[in-house]
């Protein structure tokens, strides 16, 4: 099956620290590649992908941070708008909330999550933004969501997962293929920035696309030895991106990067010295 349409969509930005970003490479190296403010934050964006299948289906990958936070909360991680910038941007498409068929999350994080729900209100709980939507998530990023560790109970949000549940639509993914999507669909599994989180890759009308999330959140992180602090086991996500790079170098796959607040998505190649660039 070819899909006839694609495009991204821009969510809610974020400025986050960028030695957390950026994992144990210097501040020196790093400050070359990206603007840092008087906070040492450096600009974030959250990224999805709209697809529009030749059949009517509208599928979304991915939903960016949102605009679920209390102010506090917004404040605390670095989440730059209060509107639901997503929501806005798809509408711009041409597409309502209400038309979203599908919704593929690579894992339930905040910042790749948190859009599918509606802008926090002090007068009413979190509700679902995407309302008939079905939600494709992997199995293990979906058991670490329900039972998350010390380190990173604070990347989930608490409620979500039984608001997922509670539609009856949730598919969760065990191998490389979804019923859900059926045909045209992929999923790589890489277990360094999180155990279980999904790469998708899709047949598009102009070759294949893969949507990379947090293995490679954007250009800089193109650069193979550099991880991020966020990252469970870093020396895996090194390995699992140079696996990943060469497999789409050879394939001619466009990546989608979700966090690189210029660059949305690229062709990557190697430099006269055999090293990952973006082409």
């Amino acid at each position: 099956m070819v899909l006839a349409r694609w495009r991204t969509v821009e969510g809610n930005s974020q400025r986050l620290d960028g030695g957390a970003m950026f994992g144990n490479a210097p501040k020196a190296l790093w400050e070359r590649w990206v603007d840092v403010d008087d906070l040492n934050r450096i600009p974030l964006a959250t990224r999805s992908v709209l697809i529009r299948e030749d059949s009517g289906r509208v599928v979304l990958l991915e939903a960016g941070v949102g605009a679920c936070f209390p102010p506090e909360l917004r404040e605390r991680f670095g989440v730059v708008e209060d509107r639901h910038v997503l929501v806005d941007g798809l509408a711009s498409e041409g597409v309502s909330p209400d038309d979203v068929d599908v919704v593929v999350l690579s894992h339930l994080h905040f910042d790749h999550a948190g859009g599918v729900l509606t802008a926090w209100s002090p007068d009413r709980p979190p509700e679902l933004a995407f309302p008939n939507a079905s939600y494709v998530v992997g199995r293990t990023a979906w058991g670490r969501a329900v039972a998350p560790t010390p380190r990173d109970r604070a990347s989930f949000i608490t409620e979500l997962p039984a608001l997922l549940e509670a539609t009856g639509r949730v598919e969760l993914i065990d191998g490389a293929a979804s019923s859900t999507l059926g045909p045209g669909y992929r999923f790589r599994v890489s277990d360094g920035h999180t155990p279980g989180l999904l790469l998708t890759e899709f047949d598009a009308d102009d070759g294949p696309v893969v949507y990379a999330s947090d293995l490679v959140p954007g250009v800089p992180w193109v650069h193979v030895p550099i991880t991020m602090g966020y990252d469970r086991f870093p020396e895996l996500v090194v390995q699992e991106k140079a696996d990943f790079l060469a497999d789409v170098v050879d394939r001619g796959v466009r990546v989608v990067f979700t966090h690189d607040p210029q660059v949305d998505s690229a062709l990557i190649g190697r430099s006269d010295h055999g090293r990952f660039v973006v082409a």
